[in-house]
């Protein structure tokens, strides 16, 4: 399980004990994005093995650390971890991500991402959500509830095919659109989580316009990368299918 965490001192330590009673992880990791707080410390004595960036690079950096740092703990003799990424706010509820795991290790899909419950103090009006979720139905075929969600299980085959990932808050966005396009099998997954929502002031509104600005530029990146691969399909003969399964 990855953590990536920016000042969740307040949360982290709620959200890695909760975590560590999920069935199958064995490894809890959580990647202090520059946190200006005591994340990495509380983190470390709840139980989490901690990786720090020095600076703030985002929530895809985040991502990527995480899963180096896991790969670097897989064996030869054992499959690779599947990658269990989940927000650090969680608290509590962090255990009821659990239900993400099954669908992807029995191999019933690649991709599992959570399916909130409406979530109390939320202030949002789906502006965000619906852009990201006409893009995906529009690249990849698939109009996802809800296309934002951080927590997501997926294989590491999966994980390496989205690389590299779209920055900012159009990292869910576009590993969706990203693994749709090449044959790869995503399914939601209700859970019951709770977890800090923006809200109406002004520090929710600029958070949801960022969000706004990052899942634009990921479905404008793949909606040129798609007219390139078109283009390239008119003049080369097609690849051969790929086969994950």
């Amino acid at each position: 399980m990855i953590i990536p965490a920016k000042d969740e001192s307040r949360r982290i330590a709620a959200t890695v004990r909760s975590a560590r009673a999920i069935p199958y992880v064995d490894l809890v990791l959580v990647v202090d994005d520059g946190s200006i707080d005591n994340t990495q410390h509380v983190a470390r004595e709840a139980g989490a093995v901690v990786v720090r960036h020095s600076h703030n690079r985002g929530k895809a950096a985040a991502m990527e650390t995480g899963a180096a740092i896991v790969a670097m703990r897989d064996t030869d003799d054992r499959p690779p971890r599947l990658l269990l990424f989940i927000d650090g706010d969680l608290g509590d509820t962090a255990v009821n991500t659990a239900p993400l795991i099954p669908p992807v290790l029995e191999r019933a899909a690649d991709l599992a991402i959570a399916l909130l419950p409406p979530q109390p103090g939320a202030g949002g009006r789906g502006i965000v959500v619906g852009a990201a979720r006409r893009g995906i139905a529009q690249l990849a075929g698939w109009a996802p509830t809800q296309p934002l969600s951080g927590m997501r299980c997926l294989t590491r085959e999966a994980f390496e095919a989205a690389t590299p990932l779209a920055h900012g808050w159009g990292v869910e966005t576009g590993m969706t659109i990203d693994l749709l396009r090449q044959g790869f099998v995503a399914v939601e997954v209700p859970c019951d989580l709770r977890h800090r929502p923006s809200g109406t002031d002004l520090r929710g509104q600029l958070h949801r316009a960022a969000q706004y600005r990052d899942v634009m530029i990921a479905i404008g990146n793949r909606r040129v990368r798609s007219a390139v691969d078109a283009v390239r399909g008119r003049v080369a003969p097609p690849a051969p299918p790929r086969t994950h399964r």
